[in-house]
């Protein structure tokens, strides 16, 4: 019951950052100048994200803004949630990646070339393994033209930033998400459960079909699937059901199709919605969990691999030597 002013005012003078005040004093007042609240979010939409302006916008059009925050809230909160216990899961892969990285790195640049001299005889014979010819190269290279090795890293790393910014980049890069092999059927059923979610919301609080396939696709996190939801919306203006369209899409599961055509045939598709994105958030924790353990000894099978390239490549011709 605090009004929408108050309100705001009371979260910049609660607010610990600095820049987080002086967003929220931003917001707060253009509030105050006639904007409504999701304008005034899209002026920081690196703050606010795509999802929680096109709700506050849907939620400012039906009249039920308080229930939509909360439930953007909540499903902000389960978010957050899931990437901070898939951020926890990762942090042993990622300590096995760095620190085997690390030691090739060391034994390259300064344990290899101290054999090179070494293996000048067995050179000149000819009699050099193919796997020690191939190390002492890579090691040449490394030592020599680890100046050329960064800058190249870096133009890379300049160089495809500002594409990948643009809508076309993003889109290119959404799309690769979907084509991965293990990862990409995790980064659709997250973006089809978003999706299900917010649309049964909305429509659950009175918002056209229509409008609530518009904001919806904006909430789905993923360009590739927000155009396939785009071209069903109109197809749906002509006329046709929701699941004819989906399903002609091909990025949605069939079982979820098949759920929302007997949802529209039931006229119960706003509850049936929030049941599909509860049963996939489910299915995709799972999914998500088991690809975490798998990279553990995937990343412990790399080190193995390099610690056997390094033994095969050192090891015969040392014995040869002797």
């Amino acid at each position: 019951g605090v009004p929408l002013l108050r309100a705001l005012e009371v979260f910049r003078k609660q607010s610990a950052q600095p820049a987080r005040s002086a967003v929220m004093d931003d917001v707060r007042q253009r509030v105050a100048d006639g904007a409504t609240l999701d304008e005034a979010f899209s002026r920081h939409e690196a703050v606010f994200g795509e999802l929680t302006i096109s709700m506050a916008r849907a939620g400012a059009e039906g009249g039920f803004l308080e229930d939509v925050l909360k439930r953007t809230a909540n499903f902000i909160e389960q978010q957050d949630e899931l990437k901070s216990r898939v951020v926890g899961a990762m942090t042993y892969p990622v300590l096995l990646a760095i620190a085997g990285f690390s030691a090739t790195t060391v034994l390259i640049v300064f344990f290899v070339p101290k054999f090179a001299e070494l293996f000048d005889r067995l050179k000149e014979k000819g009699e050099l393994p193919a796997a020690t010819t191939i190390l002492l190269a890579i090691s040449d290279f490394v030592s020599g033209y680890w100046w050329l090795i960064a800058i190249a890293v870096a133009a890379i790393a300049i160089g495809v930033r500002k594409p990948l910014r643009s809508e076309r980049g993003r889109t290119a890069v959404d799309r690769w998400k979907l084509r991965l092999p293990i990862a990409g059927p995790v980064f659709l059923g997250l973006a089809v459960s978003r999706f299900c979610r917010v649309l049964g919301t909305l429509l659950g609080n009175g918002v056209p079909i229509l409008r609530s396939l518009e904001i919806s696709s904006d909430a789905t996190g993923n360009r590739v699937l927000a155009e396939a939801v785009q071209k069903a919306a109109e197809n749906i203006s002509s006329g046709e059901s929701l699941a004819q369209p989906l399903a002609a899409c091909a990025l949605f599961p069939r079982t979820v199709v098949e759920m929302i055509r007997v949802a529209e045939e039931s006229n119960n598709l706003e509850h049936v919605l929030i049941e599909i994105a509860d049963s996939m958030d489910r299915r995709m924790q799972r999914q998500l969990d088991l690809m975490v353990r798998l990279l553990a000894p995937m990343m412990l099978l790399a080190m193995a691999v390099v610690i056997l390239f390094f033994a095969v490549a050192l090891l015969p011709p040392v014995f040869q030597m002797h």
